[in-house]
């Protein structure tokens, strides 16, 4: 299992980040807070970009934000994930 501390925000939402675990077990992007799933996404129903105010998450309509803890290792991962044949 591979988990990440974030920080969590809605594109054009007022309001303070909120603290979330990112979860890349497997095929999946898993966002949580205090055990409860706010997000769960198959890879390949996701685009990632990396962005100076974090990493834009687009899935589902919607697109987040994500200010990761350590955000060097995630993009490896998250690439790497992504481009898989």
């Amino acid at each position: 299992m591979t988990s990440y501390d974030a920080r969590f925000r809605l594109i054009g939402e007022p309001g303070f980040p909120l603290g979330v675990e990112v979860d890349l077990t497997g095929e999946r992007m898993v966002v949580t807070v205090d055990g409860g799933t706010l997000a769960d996404w198959s890879l390949n129903e996701i685009k990632v970009h990396s962005r100076p105010d974090g990493f834009h998450i687009a899935a589902e309509g919607e697109e987040i934000i994500l200010n990761v803890t350590d955000g060097a290792r995630f993009a490896r991962e998250i690439g790497s994930a992504l481009h898989r044949d």
